[in-house]
């Protein structure tokens, strides 16, 4: 096989590993009934007039399955980290005792649970459609080779090299199902 056709597999890959790892970062933001210190990970603080991620000026641990507790680094930030969260579309309510926020986390109503199944897979589509139009790239880098004067690619050469394509195409699609599934249960599960 042409190495120019290895180039495109390995590009194909990486590009849709890397889709694969957005999704999973995006999932990690979504709520579920449990705490998780990843729904904080979109968070920023007006900390003395720059916008700072919060994992940058606090510690988040999760003592329990239903609270998050923040400690900032600097005892001055932790009012702006208690309005960063407020104004946030958590939907949660801080308890600041001056030392450290608590964050409890309260069990999602089943009409929650579902509006957020639904973000899950709206998600998972726009993750599938990014893979789809990687693979459209892969797939027009091949009939390209196909057609270069100076080094043609053999019909046959370009027709496995686009079943490949395929076949790294179809494996993220079922990766991507899986975790938008397993969210999905982790969401659905009371």
């Amino acid at each position: 096989m042409s190495a120019n056709v290895e180039t495109i597999l390995a590009e194909t890959r990486k590009r849709m590993k890397s889709s694969i790892e957005t999704l999973k970062k995006e999932m990690a933001t979504v709520r579920t009934g449990r705490a998780n210190a990843g729904i904080l990970d979109t968070l920023h603080v007006d900390y003395y007039g720059s916008m700072m991620p919060i994992n940058q000026i606090a510690g988040v641990s999760v003592p329990e399955a239903s609270m998050l507790v923040i400690a900032p680094f600097d005892k001055k930030a932790i009012k702006a980290i208690e309005t960063a969260i407020l104004k946030s579309e958590l939907g949660l309510n801080p308890a600041n005792d001056g030392n450290v926020i608590r964050l409890p986390i309260p069990p999602l109503n089943e009409e929650r649970r579902r509006d957020l199944s639904r973000v899950v897979s709206r998600m998972g589509e726009e993750i599938k459609t990014a893979v789809r139009n990687v693979r459209r790239d892969a797939n027009e880098d091949v009939k390209k080779l196909e057609k270069d004067k100076h080094a043609p690619l053999s019909e046959d050469a370009a027709k496995k090299a686009l079943e490949q394509v395929q076949k790294i195409t179809d494996e993220t699609i079922k990766e991507i199902e899986e975790i938008v599934k397993h969210k999905e249960a982790e969401i659905m599960h009371v």
